[in-house]
């Protein structure tokens, strides 16, 4: 039977597998470099596990969100070709989501990979993007990208059946976010202030009573954003960005990659539609996921593996004991 290659068409179900055993050995990679405090030897460690271990998978994938400038490493770059051909799909990466968090083994390292039918992500140039998410079960519209802060934090507790001072938000700690956590915390609700790992962030709010997180608000990264979208594509939620192209030179490369509507707001199933699949591996320990363990003998990992198209999402905890798929030597 001949694979659905057109945009939106469903993906080979055996890449629920091999997804995860990309994002398995880009963060066994990554771990390796906890706490050295070497961002670009863990970035580069993952990215080099990653592209390996994409370049073996018989797809023809073109990777459209990939590692930015900004990091200052040899990336997985946006338009390059990996796998040994077959299905022609999208792909959406970051090998070290978090690559400060690893190199000071603080909470939330993750590696990540999202990928869906040819056509169906949004090539995206690596600008910053503003944010807003919120997890399932709540009525379309209840926020809003345009709203001010302290509304969204009324009109999500208002949704939720609480008060204000019930609904914790999830914020990156950057002083360009100054004005943003003080509209915030003026309505009484909490702020989870995180250093970096904005993928997991957003990812937390489909879980509040896991996580302790309602909301996320804020500027990042456009990669970071798609990432995420893709996983709320999977998991459940809503989730709305836009990209910040205040210089000529981001317009002009948002308009070699198709945008031509410079201030559009995006939904999550603009960013990320069709069949789509999501795998983050922990390696830093988080709320979401248990990160990478070096025991005698064994590797374990835990990787949270999604498909949108049956709206299945699996925690797999696996034990690795053939180093050699994992180059340590």
């Amino acid at each position: 039977m001949q694979e659905d290659t057109t945009p939106g068409g469903a993906l080979d179900r055996v890449l629920t597998v091999e997804v995860m055993r990309v994002t398995e050995r880009a963060a066994v990679a990554a771990a390796r470099l906890r706490g050295r405090g070497d961002e670009r030897a863990a970035d580069q460690a993952a990215v080099d596990a990653m592209r390996r271990e994409l370049n073996r998978l018989r797809i023809e994938g073109i990777v459209v969100i990939g590692e930015g400038e900004r990091d200052e490493a040899p990336m997985l770059y946006i338009g390059e070709a990996v796998g040994t051909g077959g299905q022609r799909v999208d792909i959406a990466l970051d090998p070290l989501e978090g690559t400060t968090l690893c190199a000071k083994d603080m909470p939330n390292s993750l590696a990540t990979l999202a990928l869906a039918s040819g056509g169906a992500l949004l090539n995206a140039p690596d600008v910053y993007m503003e944010k807003i998410a919120i997890g399932p079960g709540y009525p379309d519209g209840v926020v809003d990208l345009d709203m001010p802060a302290a509304e969204a934090i009324r009109r999500l507790a208002e949704a939720k059946g609480v008060s204000a001072g019930e609904i914790t938000a999830c914020v990156l700690d950057r002083p360009r976010h100054a004005e943003l956590i003080k509209a915030i915390r003026e309505t009484g609700a909490a702020i989870r202030l995180i250093g970096d790992g904005d993928v997991a962030g957003v990812i937390h709010t489909t879980d509040p009573i896991e996580t302790g997180i309602d909301i996320y608000i804020g500027t990042g990264g456009a990669p970071e954003g798609v990432l995420a979208a893709a996983a709320l594509r999977c998991i459940g939620g809503q989730m709305q960005g836009r990209l910040i192209l205040k210089t000529d030179e981001h317009k002009a490369r948002a308009e070699r990659m198709g945008i031509t509507d410079f201030d559009k707001i995006y939904t999550h199933e603009e960013m990320a539609s069709g069949d789509v699949y999501f795998s983050a591996t922990g390696v830093t320990d988080g709320n979401l996921l248990q990160g990478v363990r070096f025991y005698p003998g064994y590797i374990t990992t835990e990787t949270i593996v999604m498909r949108s198209l049956h709206g299945t999402v699996r925690t797999i905890k696996a034990r690795h004991t053939n180093f050699d798929k994992f180059n340590l030597s």
